[in-house]
């Protein structure tokens, strides 16, 4: 039995530098930023449909993690309040959409960005989702993609999470994060059918948007992914 004032008895696993930064990073944010959260479910049917399409032709494999990151960063492009920091003078928009992707390492979480995501195809930014997950992992990341990251997305799809919210990464004002896809039943001309669908959640810092912005920003990402077509459109057509 453990005398008064001492750790009760089990093992006591040391905080690493990593996660005390993590602790830090995400107490200030709750503290300081005021969280107000929104989701959004995505019928995802021809999302997956076209990956089929686009891994038949390309030479990295296309998930659908890539077709969410293209569609967040032509939203954020759209609406440009997401794609900004917020400081002490006031909301800063960002000139370039720098996606961070949240990348599980051992012990602990790292949001690297991919630099000017807008301006990649569905392909290429699986391209360059992979290089920067694996750059990540190694150790090897620019510091550039450390720091310049304009918004997160967070992805645990590949689990049995149906949803859940993000902590803001201050001074961004927003997270998207994206759970597993899963089917529900619907009805057509009164006949039942399924359909598979995708829960997206929004946090974002109250001070920098309102409930009506966060509802515009998730309906076009809801858009563009139910309509894939148009996450290839010309970047003329933005």
């Amino acid at each position: 039995m453990s005398q008064a004032g001492n750790h009760q008895d089990g093992r006591l696993v040391e905080t690493t530098p990593m996660r005390a930064a993590i602790g830090r990073r995400m107490s200030l944010s709750k503290k300081e930023v005021p969280h107000v959260y929104f989701q959004a479910d995505i019928v995802v049917d021809a999302a997956l449909a076209q990956l089929d399409v686009l891994n038949a032709d390309s030479d990295v494999k296309v998930t659908f993690s890539a077709l969410v990151s293209r569609a967040t960063a032509l939203a954020l492009r759209e609406h440009p309040a997401f794609n900004a920091h917020w400081t002490g003078e006031g909301l800063l928009q960002l000139a370039d959409v720098n996606l961070a992707i949240a990348v599980a390492l051992d012990g602990g979480l790292i949001a690297p960005a991919v630099l000017e995501a807008d301006t990649l195809s569905v392909v290429e930014t699986a391209r360059a989702l992979r290089d920067v997950v694996d750059r990540a992992r190694e150790g090897k990341l620019r510091s550039q993609e450390i720091t310049a990251g304009s918004f997160t997305l967070s992805n645990l799809g590949m689990f049995d999470v149906t949803s859940f919210y993000g902590i803001i990464t201050p001074p961004q004002v927003g997270i998207l994060t994206v759970g597993r896809t899963s089917e529900r039943l619907k009805l057509v001309g009164g006949e039942v059918a399924t359909e598979r669908v995708a829960v997206v959640a929004l946090s974002c810092d109250h001070r920098a948007v309102d409930g009506v912005d966060a509802a515009r920003f998730l309906g076009t990402i809801k858009r563009l992914i139910e309509d894939p077509k148009l996450l290839e459109a010309p970047e003329t057509d933005h």
